[in-house]
């Protein structure tokens, strides 16, 4: 046992930095000890004590613990009396399994504890002594489960033992465990399916804006061939007929000089007054 920590050690490691009148739950499995309980006195709040495979050859000096409901002393070495045991009046639960308890008379102070409901003596040697359960149930008469089965050799309801609220404890953190594994899974498929949904969306914007700037394209396309094919642009016959009515209209805007007009109507004048001299002539000659 040179390599085990010591009971004092183990105690004080459980505790922590709670006050030992508070502390209502201690294990201390495997720990080294001197033979006999030692370092319990001030922990008078516990009402679960494990004391498994710690060395005890005796329960002598174990202290008063009012509030104790469970105790485990299996894969010990026990021998002696267990009167220290009748100061704990609330005790339900006793494991003496595997510890060297030879008699029937070994178990009497048991007798003291009311409220016990279930007691362990499997792979004692009082195990192996005649009408053995029947003596048990008659020395304590209010117990429920003796290894595990009642009086008529039906095994005990897992409810009813305390160490079934450690299991019922672990199943429902692993059930909490496991919906919170599930929960984290759903958020993160969640995100990754909101990603592509983004992702979606954006390729479906960007092909809107795609088939917007085509649909621009061919709409200027089709604005020119409407251009086109209704007329708009000047055919030839047009441009000559527009050349030719241009050339008259500049014909008739030319103005002629004033001087011109002059010398047009002076010529005029100087031709009719010829004419009159040129027609007196004749009338002198014919006279």
């Amino acid at each position: 046992m040179s390599g085990k920590e010591t009971m004092i050690k183990r105690i004080d490691t459980e505790r922590g930095d709670t006050p030992a009148e508070e502390v209502v739950e201690l294990n201390l499995d495997n720990c080294k000890s001197n033979g006999e309980p030692e370092g319990l006195d001030s922990y008078t709040s516990l009402s679960k004590l494990s004391l498994i495979n710690v060395g005890f050859t005796s329960l002598k000096n174990f202290p008063k613990l009012p509030e104790l409901c469970t105790l485990e002393l299996s894969d010990n070495r026990i021998a002696g009396s267990l009167s220290c045991l009748k100061h704990c009046q609330k005790l339900t639960s006793l494991n003496l399994s595997g510890n060297h308890i030879k008699t029937i008379d070994a178990l009497e102070p048991l007798a003291d504890l009311t409220n016990l409901e279930s007691l362990d003596l499997y792979n004692c040697e009082v195990t192996k002594t005649d009408e053995f359960r029947d003596s048990v149930f008659k020395l304590i008469p209010d117990l429920k489960y003796l290894d595990g089965y009642d009086r008529d050799m039906n095994e005990k309801v897992e409810s009813d033992d305390d160490e079934d609220e450690d299991e019922n404890g672990k199943e429902v953190g692993d059930e909490e465990e496991e919906n919170n594994g599930e929960a984290s899974k759903e958020d993160t498929n969640g995100a990754a399916a909101a990603d592509d949904d983004d992702e979606e969306e954006d390729d479906f914007d960007s092909g809107d804006d795609d088939e917007e700037v085509e649909s621009g394209s061919e709409e200027e396309e089709e604005i020119g061939l409407e251009y086109l094919i209704k007329g708009d642009a000047p055919d030839e016959d047009d441009e000559d007929d527009g050349d030719y009515e241009g050339a008259e209209e500049e014909e008739d805007d030319v103005e002629i000089p004033e001087e011109e007009e002059d010398d047009v109507n002076t010529s005029g004048s100087r031709g009719v007054k010829r004419k009159h001299e040129d027609g007196d002539d004749d009338e002198d000659d014919n006279e």
